[in-house]
């Protein structure tokens, strides 16, 4: 059976690989490492097909090390341990140094992670790892610490393009007739492979089997085009940082950056429910009492999807990111909230005051409990001027510092008036 294309067309040289010139670029830092003609040991983090593995081959051949490559996904410490030891023989036989690539080295669980550290301490090996997720959270300290971190970034367009017209070159080779594409279907394989080249030429030899008459058309490719080819990992480090653009798209008041990450996510796979989760979250948190009804329509969004289901409930997402997006900000509750709890974590569990227990029994009002109390609704204005809700034991604070946006604004003209008559009360709350 034959390799897949992007295996056959995988560069042999340093000279042949294309992409990440951020790194391998004239006087960058990948290239002045080998440049130097040694290597260390690395970790490679960027998204799928943007060319980890072939890069640490080719810095293997380029070094003069012997290469062994295993899988997080597949191998575990026994394999690695049995890597040490091919690579010590290779080394006694030859005198010839390895380098260890791990792909999806992520996957390793901390433990199997310290396995490599005596290996890369006494330079049995030097050290690749490839991963997709962020490595400050899926890697451990004393590994991070052996060990640089290269970030390699999606291919872009004049990148693909060159691949692209390798491997209609290597097809056209091997099927012995000229393969050509249209410029719209061209336009769907660069627009498809999001920036994975591995994925790019896997869609390219799958298309070329419908070219009629040699020429891959926009219909020849849409045959092999699925749904959900974005680049988006449900879980992932790629998920986060499209959430986080969501969010602070809505709270910088961008509906159109936030439908457009909004639209990527549900377009990437992403759990429309999860998605209604969090617009729940920011109407609380960038919104709050600046525009009350923004939680109740963010509720409402999640209450449609559930009875719409995909696609249809989908644009009730939509709207509600769009409202979210344009409505008066504030976090004054969200920076309240968090001041509070703080205070409640370090103060412990302070004492309810007498005066507003409840006394349902004879003993407990001969205890005190209620005593002093003080309805509102009987005094004037329907507010008790001058009272104390906080523990004896604590100083009154004021949390909630309304934002002068929405109405918010009418909320805090409410909130110092009623200061004012506490002010005039001559029972004035502690300070």
């Amino acid at each position: 059976m034959s390799a897949p294309l992007a295996e056959r067309l995988r560069p042999q040289t340093l000279e042949e690989y294309v992409g990440q010139q951020h790194l391998l670029g004239s006087g960058k830092a990948l290239s002045r490492t080998l440049a130097s003609g040694r290597a260390h040991s690395m970790v490679f983090w960027g998204p799928p097909g943007t060319g980890k593995t072939t890069l640490a081959r080719l810095i293997a051949a380029h070094s003069g090390l012997n290469f062994i490559q295993l899988s997080a996904v597949l191998d575990g410490v026994k394999e690695v341990r049995k890597a040490v030891e091919q690579a010590r023989a290779h080394h006694a036989a030859t005198g010839q140094g390895t380098l260890l690539f791990v792909d999806e080295v992520h996957r390793f669980n901390k433990a199997q992670q310290d396995a490599f550290l005596p290996f890369v301490e006494d330079g049995t090996f030097v050290f690749i790892g490839a991963t997709t997720e962020n490595p400050s959270f899926e890697l451990n300290n004393a590994l991070l610490s052996r060990v640089r971190v290269y970030v390699l970034k999606p291919l872009d367009e004049t990148v693909l393009r060159a691949i692209l017209e390798r491997g209609v070159a290597v097809l056209s080779e091997e099927s012995g007739r000229p393969l050509s594409l249209t410029d719209r279907a061209t336009e769907l394989l660069l627009n498809a492979a999001d920036g994975d080249a591995r994925r790019l030429l896997n869609l390219l030899e799958q298309a070329s089997d419908f070219a009629e008459d040699g020429t891959l058309d926009e219909a020849a490719v849409r045959e092999v085009i699925q749904a959900g080819l974005r680049r988006f990992d449900k879980g992932g480090d790629t998920f986060y940082d499209q959430i986080s653009a969501l969010h602070k798209a809505v709270r910088g008041s961008s509906p159109d950056a936030a439908l457009y990450w909004l639209a990527r996510m549900l377009d990437g796979g992403a759990d429309p429910r999860y998605l209604a989760r969090r617009l729940i979250r920011m109407a609380s948190e960038d919104i709050g009492n600046a525009d009350p009804r923004a939680l109740t329509l963010a509720l409402n969004a999640a209450e449609a999807y559930e009875r719409l289901g995909s696609p249809e409930g989908e644009l009730a997402l939509a709207q509600a990111a769009v409202y979210l997006a344009a409505a008066p900000k504030s976090n004054a509750v969200y920076m309240a909230w968090k001041a509070v709890m703080k205070d409640v974590r370090q103060q412990g569990s302070l004492p309810v005051p007498m005066h507003l227990r409840n006394a349902p029994t004879k003993l407990m009002k001969e205890l005190g409990y209620h005593e002093g109390y003080r309805y509102a609704h009987d005094e004037p204005e329907a507010y008790a001027a001058g009272e104390d809700y906080f523990p004896v034991e604590m100083t009154p604070k004021q949390y909630y510092q309304p934002t002068p946006r929405g109405l918010e604004a009418k909320i805090g003209e409410k909130l110092a008036w009623l200061r004012q008559l506490d002010a005039q009360s001559p029972r004035k709350r502690r300070t």
